[in-house]
C-alpha cells in the first residue's frame, strides 16, 4: 500500500473491540498491496509486538490501560519512527486538533470512513511522517555542521606576534568543501626574547584524519617554542608526535619552519622535504638557497635536519607555502606552476601581494584549487 515495492506494509493496530479492529482489517484488504495488520488490544501488549518493522500504527483513544491524548502520547513515545493515526468513535473536532498538535499525522472518526479513505489515509500518513523524519535529520545535520564548523574554527591558529615591526598575513584554504581545516596547517608564534617564529606544513591526504593530524603538530609546534624550544629538538619530537598520531606508517609531513632572530635582521630555516620559501631583500626576488634541510618528517629515523641561515637586512619579505600554491596547473594543461612560476607572478606583480597572487594561481589553474593551500607572508618595513 505505502511500502516499497514487492514489500509489505506491517502495521500495528491498538484497538479493544474486537468489531471495529475487524471493521481495520476487511477496509485495509482492499487495498492494492494489503498491509500486514498486528492487531492487539492494550497499549502494555502493542509494546511487547513492537517492531522495527512496524512503519504506522493506528490507535484508539479508549484503551484499557490509557484514554484520549494519554494514550496517544504513549503510543508516539513507544514508536518514534513510525507514522500514528488516531481512529476513534469519539467526533470532536477540538480533539482531533490537538492529537494533530501532539504529532498525529491524522485524526480518523470511525463512522466516517470507508476503504478508500482508510486506505488513503495511511498512505498520506506515512509520506507525512516519512518528511517529517527527513527534515529533522536535516535539521540534526546542519546543527552538528554548526558545531563542527565552530569547533573547526576554534583549532585555527591566532597569530601570537606583537604588533608594529613586522607585516604579516596568512591565508588557508582547505580542499575539502564544507570543511574549515585541512591536513595543511601554520602558525606564528613571537617569543619573550622578540624572535618571532613561524611554521608551515603539509600532512599527506586530503581527509578529516589528515586535518585532526595536522592540528596536532601545530599545537605541538606551539607549545615547543613557547617552551623555549627550537631547530632539531622541534623537529624531533614533532616526528615523534607524527608517528604516535598518524592512522598509518605510510603519512609523512613535509614543513618549513623560520626564526627571525630578536633584532629581525636574520632568520634560520629548515626546510623538511617542503617546498623552499621565496625571499625578497635588498629588492631581488629569489626561492631559498641552500634547500631542503632533510627529509620530511615520519620517513627515517634519527634524522638531522640541517639549518639554512639567512641574511635578511633592513627590508626583506618572505613567502613561506605549501604545494597547493605551486602544484596548480597552467592553462588548464598539465604543466605546473612550480616555485619558478611563483616566482615570476611575484616578479610581475612588483612583489608578494598575497590575496592578488593567490587570486592569479587560481585564474592559471582555471578551476578552484583541488589541493589544500597554507601560506604565510611576513616582510619588514615595507619588502613586500
Amino acid at each position: 500500500m505505502t511500502a516499497p515495492p514487492n514489500e509489505t506494509l506491517t502495521l500495528l493496530l491498538v484497538e479493544d473491540d474486537a468489531g471495529d479492529a475487524f471493521l481495520v482489517e476487511e477496509l485495509l484488504a482492499e487495498a492494492e498491496n494489503p498491509p500486514k495488520i498486528i492487531w492487539v488490544r492494550s497499549l502494555a501488549e502493542g509494546r511487547i509486538r513492537l517492531t522495527d518493522e512496524v512503519k504506522c500504527v493506528l490507535v484508539d483513544l479508549s484503551l484499557p490501560d490509557a484514554s484520549g491524548l494519554e494514550a496517544l502520547e504513549q503510543v508516539l513515545a513507544m514508536a518514534p519512527h513510525a507514522a500514528v493515526l488516531v481512529l476513534t468513535g469519539l467526533n470532536d473536532s477540538h480533539v482531533g486538533v490537538e492529537a494533530v498538535s501532539a504529532g498525529a499525522q491524522d485524526f480518523l472518526v470511525k463512522q466516517d470512513i470507508d476503504a478508500r479513505l482508510l486506505i488513503r489515509a495511511v498512505r498520506y500518513a506515512m509520506e507525512r511522517k516519512r518528511a517529517d523524519l527527513a527534515q529533522r535529520k536535516l535539521v540534526e545535520v546542519e546543527l552538528t555542521t554548526k558545531e563542527n564548523s565552530r569547533l573547526e574554527r576554534g583549532l585555527l591558529p591566532v597569530p601570537l606576534l606583537e604588533p608594529g615591526a613586522l607585516h604579516h598575513e596568512a591565508r588557508y584554504l582547505p580542499g575539502r568543501q564544507r570543511t574549515l581545516l585541512a591536513g595543511d596547517f601554520w602558525d606564528t608564534v613571537q617569543s619573550p626574547d622578540g624572535a618571532v617564529h613561524v611554521v608551515v606544513g603539509d600532512v599527506c591526504g586530503h581527509g578529516p584524519d589528515e586535518a585532526a593530524l595536522g592540528v596536532a603538530l601545530r599545537i605541538a609546534w606551539r607549545t615547543l617554542v613557547l617552551a623555549g624550544h627550537t631547530g632539531n629538538d622541534v623537529l624531533r619530537t614533532l616526528d615523534s608526535v607524527l608517528r604516535v598520531e598518524r592512522k598509518s606508517s605510510e603519512i609523512f609531513t613535509t614543513l618549513c619552519t623560520m626564526t627571525v632572530e630578536p633584532g629581525l635582521r636574520h632568520a634560520r630555516m629548515h626546510v623538511v622535504g617542503h617546498p623552499p620559501p621565496l625571499l625578497i631583500r635588498d629588492g631581488a626576488i629569489e626561492v631559498t638557497p641552500g634547500t631542503p634541510s632533510g627529509p620530511p618528517l615520519g620517513i627515517f629515523q634519527g634524522v638531522e635536519w640541517s639549518p639554512i641561515d639567512v641574511p635578511l637586512g633592513d627590508e626583506w619579505s618572505v613567502l613561506l607555502y605549501t604545494d597547493g600554491l605551486i602544484e596548480a596547473t597552467v592553462g588548464g594543461g598539465p604543466d605546473l606552476l612550480g616555485t619558478e612560476g611563483l616566482e615570476r607572478l611575484v616578479r610581475e606583480q612588483g612583489g608578494i601581494h598575497l590575496d592578488r597572487l593567490i587570486e592569479r594561481v587560481i585564474e592559471l589553474n582555471e578551476d578552484p584549487l583541488n589541493d589544500d593551500l597554507a601560506a604565510v607572508h611576513i616582510s619588514r618595513n615595507g619588502g613586500r
